[in-house]
């Protein structure tokens, strides 16, 4: 964690933009700084080589794709991070007190409920439309998540942070929500391929998306 003369700073200013808007471009820094492209494109490459965002390529409209940068896990990692703490402290308690499987269980039961949730608000008749659903409401919530669609009318929903990254590591159980999440509120044919928690660059999951004769599951 970087201390208040950070922030205080350009890139330290970036940093924070980035954690507020989620993504971002070069354009929208500087309009929002009133500083040049050029000269917040050289804060983001700096940042870039520390670590702290990750750029990829986006299509807004019918135009040219767009640079959008956000933050990665590392980036996240320069605010403080107290409820990571709490969190992990908590999940130890359970799993030292009750054992692993009362902490499983506790995990599965926030999944439920949070897949409830989120079924109520996915209202797509498919797996292709609830699964963009989702990735919206999950950048709502600060993850930035989009989808790719893949050859063969696959999709995978990208995670490209982590609301737990400083808990994962050492509770992966915790990564059972968003199964549970896509299991029952998406397709049951989701599974994960690639983990942030360990190592990845993203949270990356394939998502058969085959047209659903009865409808919703």
């Amino acid at each position: 964690m970087h201390d208040a003369r950070f922030f205080q700073s350009t890139r330290g200013k970036i940093v924070t933009a980035l954690r507020r808007r989620h993504a971002a471009s070069a354009v929208d820094l500087a309009e929002e700084f009133g500083l040049s492209a050029n000269a917040v494109r050289q804060q983001l490459l700096a940042l870039e080589r520390d670590g702290y965002v990750v750029e990829r390529s986006v299509r807004r409209g019918p135009t040219k794709p767009t640079l959008e940068y956000s933050l990665t896990p590392s980036g996240e990692g320069l605010f403080p991070q107290q409820y990571d703490k709490m969190l992990n402290a908590v999940l130890h308690e359970v799993r030292s007190t009750f054992g692993t499987d009362a902490l499983e269980a506790v995990l599965a039961k926030l999944g439920d409920r949070a897949a409830e949730k989120y079924r109520a608000k996915l209202t797509a008749p498919d797996v292709r439309g609830r699964t963009y659903e989702l990735a919206g409401l999950l950048r709502e919530n600060g993850v930035e998540a989009d989808v790719v669609e893949t050859p063969g009318g696959g999709l995978e929903l990208r995670e490209h942070n982590c609301p737990y990254g400083q808990t994962v590591g050492e509770h992966p159980e915790v990564c059972a929500i968003i199964h549970t999440v896509l299991s029952d509120a998406v397709s049951p044919q989701a599974r994960q391929v690639e983990s942030i928690a360990t190592g990845g660059d993203t949270c990356r999951f394939e998502i058969a998306a085959a047209p659903e004769a009865a409808g919703r599951l």
